[in-house]
């Protein structure tokens, strides 16, 4: 219920229950990874069972895919869709200028390929993923298994030339076993402290054998919406440069928040 919500969930389900107001009938929409991309899956949801909203879902992963089929959504592959209307995804970290960290979840492969195939990409946060610099989440680095070790060690002497207050790199892992991505790859998260200048390091990552993306999302967001644990919601447009608030009124809905497992 959302009365039992903590405020993190709260501005959580407040931001993802604006940005679902941006879909409208016969979109083609990208649908994010992560928990705040799961409270949008759900507004969704309830949008085609009580409105009769129609739109085709463009899910970012395999468990975004397995949620939104759960709520009523038609999904459709990428390759079906080929260009989508809007993407909606959260973020790790934002700045002022909406370049994010994305891949805490581990699907930053595909949410970057869908975000870059929209027209719009807007971002759900809460209010707490607001940064001055990034870097202070562990940047999220693609790679193929192979060699991953030798690709670490680039990465890591790569870093030494970098604008950057860290240069440690781990592998992501589940349990004793590396993290293996949708597309069977591992996940080295890079502790960096601070990115001094994100658009040069996301290029040269990249330029690096074994390195298949990277998780700096720049000059790629549209709009951010942010939201508070109080209801209120702050939505800023990159493009247009205005900024607009709100508040939305909490409604208990049993249809909403049961078994919300993200």
């Amino acid at each position: 219920m959302a009365g039992e919500l903590s405020p993190i969930d709260k501005a959580k389900f407040v931001a993802a229950k604006r940005a679902a107001e941006f879909v409208e009938d016969g979109m083609r929409v990208g649908l994010g990874t992560g928990s705040t991309a799961a409270w949008l899956v759900r507004c969704l949801g309830e949008m085609v069972r009580e409105e009769g909203l129609k739109f085709r879902g463009v899910p970012t992963s395999t468990r975004t895919a397995e949620l939104a089929r759960e709520v009523g959504i038609e999904v459709v592959s990428l390759d079906e869709a080929r260009w989508l209307d809007l993407t909606i995804d959260g973020a790790d970290e934002f700045d002022a200028e909406l370049n994010l960290i994305k891949g805490g979840g581990g699907a930053l492969l595909q949410e970057k390929i869908v975000a870059t195939a929209s027209d719009q990409l807007l971002v759900i946060a809460d209010a707490a993923k607001e940064v001055e610099h990034l870097g202070a989440f562990p940047l999220p680095v693609e790679v193929i298994p192979f060699g991953w070790p030798t690709t670490q060690a680039l990465i890591e002497e790569t870093l030494v030339a970098m604008d950057v207050m860290g240069r440690g790199a781990t592998l992501r892992m589940t349990g004793d076993r590396p993290f293996i991505t949708d597309e069977g790859n591992h996940i080295l998260d890079l502790h960096l402290g601070r990115i001094g200048n994100a658009r040069q390091l996301a290029m040269v990552l990249n330029q690096i054998p074994g390195v298949v993306e990277n998780g700096l999302f720049i000059d790629i967001c549209d709009i951010v919406v942010i939201g508070y644990g109080d209801g209120r919601i702050e939505m800023r447009d990159i493009n247009s440069g205005t900024v607009e608030n709100d508040r939305l009124d909490f409604v208990e809905t049993d249809n909403l928040f049961s078994d919300l497992g993200d």
